[in-house]
C-alpha cells in the first residue's frame, strides 16, 4: 500500500520491522508457552531494499532462553523477478522477548 512505501518507493523499513517483531513473537510465545512482549531489539540490519512486488519469507530461530526471556534471530528473504525468480536476504535481526506476566509485574528481566 502507498502508506507502506518510503519516499524512494521501497517498502518502509518500519513495516518490515513490525513484521519481524511478529515473526519473532510467534516463536517466542510458542517456546515460553505464555504471552510475550518485546523488551529489546538487540540488532537489526537492512541488507537490501524491499521492492513493491517482492514476496517476503520470515524465518525465526531461538537463539537463547532465560528464565523469563527468550532471544530470537529472524531472517527475511525476498523472492524477486517473477519471470526469472531469485531469492536474496534482505534483513536480519535479533530480538529479546519476556513473558508478559514478568514484564507487567515489574520483575527484573534476565539477560537471555
Amino acid at each position: 500500500m502507498p502508506a507502506d512505501l518510503n519516499p524512494a518507493g521501497d517498502v518502509f523499513g518500519g513495516w518490515i520491522m513490525s513484521m519481524v517483531d511478529i515473526a519473532g513473537a510467534v516463536l517466542a510465545t510458542r517456546r515460553m508457552r505464555a504471552g510475550v512482549a518485546t523488551v529489546a531489539v538487540d540488532s537489526f540490519t537492512f541488507k537490501q531494499p524491499v521492492s513493491v512486488g517482492d514476496k517476503l519469507s520470515f524465518y525465526a530461530e531461538i537463539a537463547d532462553v532465560g528464565d523469563s526471556t527468550v532471544s530470537v534471530d529472524v531472517e527475511v528473504f525476498a523472492q524477486r523477478n517473477p519471470e526469472n525468480p531469485f531469492v536474496v536476504k534482505v534483513t536480519e535481526a535479533k530480538l529479546t522477548y519476556t513473558t508478559v506476566g514478568a514484564f507487567r509485574a515489574g520483575a527484573a528481566v534476565d539477560a537471555a
